[in-house]
């Protein structure tokens, strides 16, 4: 056992915001860093290529949100099943997850990679490939596929480096990587002139300069020890690592579908309109990747809080849970309300970050950002709950918010929108079902709570 685990754990008696502030803000940045890459492709291609090239990045996006799905099935299982095995005072069962996630996670996405290069044109027909998106989709999606295996690594393991207590270490593995790739997107897209295939290689080497800082993490954990004989896939570990990360793994999964469908009605209703069947999943595409850096906001948010709640759920203490839980949602809230202000004031100036194109482009630009993240305040509790759910190890209600968000909740208001009101439509079933995932997140965390009271058998433990 190490010296840390000697002492009190600080995660069961610091102040709770400090605590949150700690582990939340690294977390954030490393989370927005990551959202970047893909961003700063859609910057680069959209100056150059223009947004036939950004439209095709969206063709290849479920299949990248897959292989983070595959990952944070893994890492955020790992992170969770580690915090709770460092409250339990079990630092040895903590480290078997730590390979059995890493090792599981890698194969997988090395599955994921070869099944995309065999089948990458079917495939990118699935995902709302028309003919004028196809080739550069294929250029794109056969490079970035590469990197499959090292987004397999390097998201599981930052969310366990996070739990070991070194959330500037995950977050300086990201920066490396977002810096390599953005010099690398200048270098291959301008000067070299390599379009879409330029922007593919940046992003891959970019993976590769993160997975190179984490790997020498393996040495330098603080609240484990990692030996030989951990290098290997341990069944008692894996199980409660994949039930814990499930509900990560479904929410993921469920924007992958809805991706899907997205991409698919917005060609459809985008060919019945004046703006084409290109401009709006274009368009759309890029109002995603731009609510991704707030959604990883709030995202690093959650991620801060989780050791901080699997900790103290593994020691039994409700009121310093509860209390993470509400200072989480209002960090959150506040993000979404700022962000709120922003997307409705400077719409033009982010869309035309993405390249000028034509007026067509900027107003359908203009309307996804303004109506389809409106409701994007709501998101603080819908995030926050999301994290709750998981750090507590109780994934059928995370499970439940998850599924019906993205699918219960999305694809019919999305269909029935689209059916009415034509590409518009498609636009305003975004705050509906935000709205309609706030309700049920608020029902399902104070049941949630009311039931951790009880099965801890609450005593009014004060919470810094």
């Amino acid at each position: 056992m190490t010296e840390i685990l000697k002492k009190e754990n600080p995660l069961g008696y610091e102040p709770v915001g400090k605590l949150l502030r700690k582990f939340a803000i690294p977390s954030c940045i490393a989370l927005v860093v990551n959202a970047l890459y893909n961003i700063v492709d859609q910057i680069f291609i959209g100056q150059s290529v223009g947004y036939l090239g950004n439209g095709a990045t969206n063709i290849i996006l479920p299949f990248t949100v897959l292989a983070m799905a595959i990952s944070l099935l893994c890492g955020d299982g790992c992170a969770a099943f580690y915090s709770q095995m460092l409250g339990r005072k079990k630092p040895e069962e903590a480290a078997k997850g730590v390979f059995s996630a890493i090792i599981v996670s890698i194969v997988a996405c090395l599955a994921l990679m070869a099944v995309f290069l065999i089948f990458a044109e079917p495939l990118c027909k699935l995902t709302g490939g028309t003919s004028e998106f196809m080739p550069y989709a294929l250029d794109y999606g056969r490079i970035i596929a590469i990197g499959y295996p090292m987004t397999g690594f390097a998201c599981a393991f930052s969310a366990v480096i996070r739990a070991d207590g070194s959330p500037r270490y995950s977050m300086s593995g990201l920066i490396a990587g977002c810096i390599t790739n953005i010099i690398l997107d200048y270098i291959f897209v301008f000067p070299l002139d390599m379009g879409v295939k330029g922007a593919a290689l940046a992003t891959v080497l970019g993976q590769i300069a993160n997975v190179l800082v984490y790997v020498f993490y393996f040495k330098r954990f603080k609240c484990v020890t990692i030996k030989k004989e951990n290098i290997r896939v341990s069944p008692s570990a894996l199980k409660p690592i994949l039930k814990l990360g499930s509900s990560s793994f479904i929410t993921q999964m469920s924007a992958v579908v809805i991706i899907i469908v997205l991409n698919n009605i917005m060609v459809k209703y985008g060919a019945q309109s004046v703006y084409g069947a290109e401009i709006p999943l274009t368009s759309f595409g890029i109002t995603m990747k731009i609510n991704n850096i707030l959604v990883s906001i709030m995202a690093g948010i959650g991620a801060g809080s989780l050791p901080i709640i699997g900790f103290n759920y593994g020691a039994g203490n409700y009121e310093r849970i509860k209390k993470t839980i509400f200072t989480a949602i209002r960090a959150a809230s506040i993000c979404g309300l700022i962000a709120t202000v922003f997307f409705q004031i400077f719409p033009a100036q982010i869309v035309n970050i993405f390249g000028a194109q034509n007026d067509l482009y900027l107003n359908f630009g203009i309307l996804c950002l303004r109506i389809f993240l409106s409701c994007i305040i709501l998101d603080g509790l819908n995030n926050s709950a999301a994290t709750y759910f998981q750090a507590m190890g109780k994934p059928v209600y995370s499970v439940t918010s998850s599924i019906c968000r993205q699918i219960a909740f999305n694809i019919p208001v999305l269909l029935i929108l689209s059916a009415v009101m034509g590409i518009e439509g498609c636009l305003w079933a975004g705050p509906v079902t935000t709205i309609a995932s706030f309700i049920l997140n608020v029902v399902l965390l104070i049941k949630g709570l009311k039931n951790l009271k009880a099965e801890l058998h609450y005593s009014p433990i004060k919470a810094n």
